[in-house]
């Protein structure tokens, strides 16, 4: 490369730097190697005296410790048993000399036998005490270690010592091994660093094209006219604090002279701030400093970091129209993000006042002091709305947000009338909203009220923005922003955000109107379909609750299908039904409206609970056919669960079965609440399963506690907790009311928004009063009949019914005269006085009698007749041993029912 400019140089007599750094590295080379072969010498004699002590130590110990030895030292001639011995070892170890000495010192052995007899030249004390000695000597070999160890008896004391000694030399010449070794590595690298110098002086050369001052010099005059030409100010300034370097843009930027350089920073009159940043050389990237009507960024290093001269460069580039346009996009992201904040905050709930103060709260905590929002009355019914007239119609304010409440404005649940003539009322009347930015000229707001008017002013109520609510093309309401403790008033822009605002939230609160109308629909279905009251009966003191589930947390509505009944039964007695149709929504209220039907028309055949239960298993196995095959999507009745009870106050006796539902709570009459063990069965609509049911005895003034899932099972927490809560609610109470008793268990496990609808009734158990209730069994004879009308006679009579003796006799007679003509087994009649008068005739015959048209000539069919005409209802039952009860009833007079 160098012989393209002319000038044609030797590697060996270039002088340039690549030569001079091969040569230091032959120096660091040579250097290294002496140094390497002086500490291998050494390392080796280290090695080698460390080497000899082992090996000796280890003969002599290995002798010592050889069988026999004690032996040896204790025979008449040891030196005849050991000097074999001995010169066998220091033939086989390689050592010098195996040595065996008496405890005196003198030795039994040597390699050379005059030497035998003779006294060991050596330390032997600390050998005589049981220990190990090593020691270097110049012996007539030369230099050489040995070692002195002690042999033990079998008593453990020392009967004599063992010495073997090699001379260094033997050990020593790994050195000398290594040193070729050393050379021809040394040499190697040598090599190494005249390729290198050679690669890197070619390396060099290329790089510069071989440049020489001329070329270097127009090089740097080529680097000073870019410097000066790009649109980026640099400044260079020294550790000394002068100014070193400024090129042509630095000097327009900064409002610099052309001959600055060498100039100190601090005289340069510029601002302060950035006077200070030049001359502290701290590190900056991209920061904004203002210098006169400029905005500069400036980024600033040190120049000395890789071991360059001390001092710092600065780069300056001209920002003032960019920081313009960054103020504008950051207003506008601003704004997106207020609206985005603004889309997830308001309309959280499907609830009209919710979203009303979801939409005030936000404009008080964003740009706002107080907000207001004021709707139509039938916005707020769910109705839908019409064109509101401003003059004629008033809106209720129905949200407020502020730091004050005595601020003048109208409190939460005036009705407001604005009027045509001012602003917000024409503003109101054609949808357009009202900007003033200076309530205190009062432009002819405060027509609306002068006396709310001043003290709004006096509270310092400076601007505000009212702009009507309007959705789907007519106007909700009216939503009003004031600013109060902030000084600025509001602008044209805070008018578009809130008109962006409140259109978001008309949206929302449209759709949560609708919601609330169709909820309000639901409701009344659902409250149509459930009992609107408590039916007369006697057998229990009854309370009920029913809660929907939170509106927008359980469907539609919240509306469920859980219900519950009282039903009166024949006898005085009484059944309480629960049941859950699992969904919500007017397609589960709907299903639990036929169920429940159902459940009236089942029980009126006075079928047990388990026969019950199996009818309308069946019925909803047949509902569930017949949608199916109208193509409803598969919306059926499948998760339904029942709990039906019958209680009859005469005996105390409760019979119940359950299908899929959750097991009743039955609490003494001391307050010890246990849970009934009724045999569990599939829900409805699944089939195929019989229904069991549970016989239990309860006293008087028990309570019954039947309740839906919806009162025990929560999302946070487990079915089993909400069961071990309420038996705990139940327990420990047995002075409560039913009514005391659903207030104290909605209080303890209904959440404040409910996500599932609940059902709660509780019955506590009365008793028929013997007094109120005469029985007798009567033969299977005809004759027998008198003795029942006498008998029946004269109870009427101590019961002061002597009204509707005659009536009940002809009735009694005829069902006795049909059981004994009929029926088997023993017959049984019983009257119960209650709210009605109640004749029981019940035999062993499971045939029912039934009414029949007799003809004219006929001698018998018309008892039935009879009955039926005499009596208010009448019926049949049958028992658990396969026989059958007709039962009449009577109304009684008022005032003439028998007290339980």
């Amino acid at each position: 490369m160098a012989g393209r400019y002319g000038r044609p140089r030797s590697f060996l007599r270039m002088r340039s730097l690549a030569g001079q750094v091969f040569l230091l590295q032959v120096a660091i080379v040579v250097l290294l190697v002496a140094a390497s072969a002086t500490a291998l010498v050494l390392q080796s004699h280290a090695d080698s005296e460390r080497e000899a002590r082992n090996r000796s130590v280890a003969v002599a110990e290995a002798f010592a410790s050889g069988p026999g030895m004690e032996a040896a030292l204790k025979s008449p001639d040891p030196t005849a048993v050991l000097q074999p011995k001995a010169e066998a070892a220091r033939k086989g170890s390689g050592v010098d000399f195996v040595v065996v000495l008496n405890l005196n010192g003198v030795r039994y052995t040597h390699p050379l036998p005059d030497r035998i007899g003779k006294k060991f030249v050596g330390e032997l004390a600390p050998a005589l005490d049981g220990h190990v000695v090593t020691e270097k000597i110049d012996g007539t070999i030369g230099p050489l270690v040995q070692a002195v160890v002690p042999v033990t008896g079998a008593n453990g004391e020392v009967v004599g010592l063992v010495s073997a000694g090699i001379t260094i030399s033997k050990v020593s010449g790994v050195a000398e091994d290594q040193f070729p070794l050393l050379f021809g590595s040394a040499a190697g690298i040598l090599l190494l660093a005249m390729g290198g110098t050679a690669l890197v002086t070619r390396r060099l050369d290329r790089q510069t094209h071989g440049l020489g001052p001329t070329g270097m010099t127009r090089m740097y005059e080529h680097h000073d006219a870019v410097l000066h030409a790009v649109r980026e100010g640099v400044v260079i300034v020294g550790g000394d604090g002068l100014l070193l370097l400024a090129n042509d843009e630095a000097r327009r930027l900064l409002d610099l002279g052309p001959d600055v350089e060498g100039t100190p920073v601090s005289e340069l009159g510029l601002d302060p701030v950035m006077t200070a940043m030049l001359v502290s050389g701290r590190t900056a990237t991209d920061e904004v400093h203002a210098v006169g009507d400029r905005l500069l960024a400036v980024s600033q290093r040190a120049t000395d970091r890789d071991g360059g001269p001390p001092g710092n460069v600065t780069t300056l580039r001209d920002t003032t129209e960019l920081q313009a346009l960054s103020g504008k996009a950051a207003t506008a992201r601003g704004r997106l993000k207020l609206l985005y904040d603004a889309g997830t905050e308001i309309g959280t709930a499907l609830d009209v006042i919710r979203t009303c103060e979801e939409l005030a709260e936000f404009a008080t905590a964003r740009f706002a002091d107080y907000a207001t929002v004021d709707l139509a009355e039938g916005v707020l019914r769910g109705e839908e709305p019409t064109a509101v007239r401003a003059s004629t119609d008033g809106l209720r304010r129905s949200a407020f947000s502020g730091a004050r409440d005595d601020t003048g404005l109208y409190p939460l649940g005036a009705v407001i009338r604005f009027l045509p003539s001012t602003d917000i009322g024409a503003g109101l009347l054609r949808g357009r909203s009202v900007l003033d930015t200076d309530l205190a000229r009062r432009s002819g707001w405060e027509q609306q009220h002068p006396e709310r008017a001043e003290r709004i002013v006096e509270c310092g109520f400076h601007s505000l923005i009212a702009v009507p609510m309007r959705a789907r093309g007519v106007v909700l309401g009216v939503a009003m922003f004031w600013r109060a403790q902030r000084p600025e008033p509001f602008e044209d822009e805070d008018l578009s955000v809130a008109e962006e605002i409140v259109a978001r939230a008309a949206v929302s609160m449209d759709n949560a109107r609708r919601y609330s109308r169709e909820h309000n629909v639901a409701v009344t279905l659902q409250r149509s379909l459930l009992p609107q009251g408590l039916p007369d009966q006697s057998a229990i003191d009854a309370a009920y609750r029913y809660l929907p589930a939170q509106a927008g947390l359980g469907g539609l509505g919240g509306v469920g299908g859980d219900w519950f009944d009282i039903i009166p039964l024949p006898g005085a007695r009484v059944a309480l039904v629960v049941g859950d149709v699992v969904g919500h929504g007017l397609h589960a209220a709907a299903t639990m409206g036929r169920l429940r039907t159902a459940v009236h028309n089942f029980s009126s055949l006075d079928l047990p609970p388990d026969e019950l239960l199996w009818h309308l298993d069946e019925l909803v196995t047949r509902i569930d056919l017949d949608e199916s095959a109208n193509g409803s999507d598969g919306a059926g009745v499948t998760g339904a669960t029942c709990l039906y009870a019958i209680y009859d106050p005469a005996s105390g006796r409760c019979t119940m079965a359950r299908a899929g539902h959750l097991q009743p709570v039955i609490v003494s009459p001391e307050g010890e609440a246990v849970f009934a063990d009724v045999p569990g069965g599939p829900p409805l609509g699944l089939g195929g399963m019989p229904f069991e049911t549970l016989d239990v005895q309860l006293a008087q003034d028990s309570r019954l506690v039947l309740y839906t899932d919806g009162l025990v099972e929560d999302r946070r927490r487990d079915i089993d907790v909400g069961l071990e809560r309420l038996r705990r609610t139940l327990s420990g109470h047995p002075d409560r009311t039913p009514e005391e008793t659903c207030e104290a268990v909605l209080r303890v496990l209904v959440p404040t928004r409910a996500r599932d609808d609940v059902a709660l009734l509780v019955g506590r158990t009365r008793r028929l009063a013997t007094e109120n209730v005469a029985e007798w069994d009567v033969p299977s004879d005809p004759s027998a009949v008198a003795r029942v009308r006498s008998d029946v006679s004269r109870t009427l009579t101590e019961w002061d019914l002597v009204e509707e003796a005659f009536t009940t006799e002809l009735i009694l007679s005829e069902l006795v005269t049909n059981s004994i003509r009929y029926a088997t087994g023993p017959i049984r009649v019983r009257l119960i006085r209650d709210r009605t008068l109640i004749c029981e005739v019940s035999d062993r015959s499971s045939t029912s009698p039934h009414l029949r048209q007799a003809a004219s000539m006929d001698e018998g069919g018309r008892g039935l007749f009879l009955v039926a005409q005499l009596a208010e209802r009448w019926g049949t039952r049958y028992t658990d041993d396969g026989g059958k009860v007709i039962w009449t009833e009577q109304v009684l007079q008022p005032g003439a029912g028998g007290p339980l």
